[in-house]
């Protein structure tokens, strides 16, 4: 029997998608009638380990789902090759699965992919978009690629990788600083499906939106995680300025923020969501249900201000 330490967790549910397969899934209920958020995790975590120390937070507002992708936690597990493109299918699948209509996706790292591709296959489902720690393009240069590749290549060989490189992964971008969490981290990532984690990493490393996402025509805010060591904040800022009348959220943390300062980290959450919460409600006051074109709205990113938080000082 476990005896590992787990954190305050909200319930969680599968649900069987016609023709996908059957995914896990958190939700927080919410307020009556709140705005669904739709968070999409990163590569090698899960909603659990990625937003554990958000959904309490959060679920004061606004209603939260938060499913495994596949190959990830609890997620599908599909016979054919991981793809990001089926990762937004399924999202959208879930959401009509639950009678949800509208979502603000909240995506980080690899979620963010994932969001982008959402809005852009089913933008009828995204109200707004809010991208964390990532970009329009994952690998830029070589030492990127040949990551991305030894990975890909090891799924397609059929092979699981080594238990102390699963750790060495997963504990390097969940990072949590809480130590007697590590044997619950350690115990999530045993769930994963690893050939299928190696298979969405290599669809990340190939992973290019440059040519489209000029084209979001929704609300969106990015998260720039300024002492990230896994995707230069200099691409996120990049793709954040590509982003018609993107707001821009800067913080002061690395890769793992998310997960090892939850506390901190909502703040500039609740910040970005409740941004383009407001932008979202007002444009479907002005064109109700009706896409707006991205050229219309180019000039007003030159005017977004940078809203930066820092972290308070730490004791010694």
């Amino acid at each position: 029997m476990s005896t590992y330490t787990s954190p305050p967790l909200p319930p969680g549910h599968r649900a069987e998608l016609p023709g996908r397969g059957t995914t896990f899934y958190r939700e927080v209920a919410g307020p009556p009638g709140a705005p669904v958020l739709l968070l999409l995790h990163g590569w090698t975590a899960s909603a659990d380990l990625n937003f554990h120390g958000l959904f309490d937070e959060l679920g004061e507002t606004y209603r939260v789902i938060a499913p495994d992708h596949r190959g990830h936690g609890r997620g599908i597990r599909a016979d054919e090759r991981v793809t990001l493109e089926d990762c937004a299918d399924d999202a959208s699948a879930l959401c009509h699965h639950l009678g949800i209509e509208r979502v603000t996706a909240v995506g980080y790292s690899m979620g963010g992919t994932i969001a982008q591709i959402l809005w852009h296959r089913h933008p009828d489902l995204v109200d707004a978009l809010v991208l964390c720690a990532t970009a329009s393009r994952f690998t830029d240069g070589w030492k990127d690629s040949a990551v991305f590749g030894l990975l890909g290549g090891l799924s397609r060989a059929g092979r699981k990788l080594p238990e102390s490189l699963q750790t060495k992964i997963g504990m390097r971008l969940i990072n949590s600083r809480r130590r007697e969490l590590d044997e619950w981290v350690t115990a999530e990532l045993e769930r994963h499906d690893w050939a299928q984690v190696g298979e969405a990493g290599l669809a990340l490393g190939r992973y290019d939106s440059n040519s489209w996402i000029s084209a979001i025509d929704v609300p969106t805010s990015v998260i720039v995680t300024l002492h990230d060591d896994v995707v230069d904040p200099i691409r996120q800022l990049r793709m954040g300025r590509t982003i018609p009348g993107a707001d821009l959220q800067l913080v002061e943390g690395n890769h793992a923020v998310c997960s090892a300062e939850p506390e901190r980290f909502a703040r500039v959450l609740l910040t970005a969501v409740g941004k383009v919460g407001v932008r979202a409600r007002a444009r479907e006051a002005i064109v109700p249900r009706a896409r707006v074109a991205a050229a219309g709205q180019a000039a007003a990113s030159a005017s977004e201000g940078f809203s930066v938080w820092r972290p308070s000082p730490q004791p010694a």
